[in-house]
C-alpha cells in the first residue's frame, strides 16, 4: 500500500476494493483501527488476490 497517514483509505488498483483503516477487515484477519502501514506485507486483496503493493491511497 502506498504512503498514507493512519486514517487514509487505500484502493486496490486492480479490482477497486477499498481498505478503510477504521473498519479494518476482521473477516480477513485485519482488526478495525489497523492503519495501512501495519497491514502485513504478505496480505492479499480478498477480492482479486493481488498484494498490498497494488493498493494506492485514496481520499474521499
Amino acid at each position: 500500500m502506498g504512503t498514507t497517514n493512519d486514517e487514509t483509505c487505500s484502493i486496490c488498483m486492480v479490482c477497486g476494493l477499498v481498505y478503510d483503516p477504521a473498519a479494518g477487515m476482521p473477516d480477513h484477519g485485519i482488526a478495525p483501527g489497523t492503519p495501512c502501514r501495519a497491514v502485513p506485507d504478505d496480505w492479499r486483496c480478498p477480492e482479486c488476490g493481488v498484494g498490498k503493493a497494488d493498493f494506492e491511497p485514496i481520499q474521499f
